[in-house]
């Protein structure tokens, strides 16, 4: 009886560390191929804080952004 329980219990806790690992590479993927942020984005986000943004600016931006995904 004990045995089974520890068996369903370990097995949950495998699938859901096996799902988190599957689903967090699928949304990776996903990201990279379609950013949610692009350099035009960001220069109008820019620009309407009043400033223009310089190409070198924008690839700072874009660089972090990328960093952090």
């Amino acid at each position: 009886m004990l045995h089974d329980i520890l068996l369903i219990v370990v097995g949950l806790i495998i699938g859901a560390i096996i799902g988190f690992i599957i689903a967090r590479t699928v949304m990776k993927k996903y990201l990279k191929k379609n950013p949610p942020i692009n350099e035009k984005m960001i220069e109008v986000m820019m620009s309407s804080m009043g400033r223009k943004p310089s190409q070198k600016q924008v690839n700072q931006v874009m660089k972090q952004m990328t960093k952090f995904m």
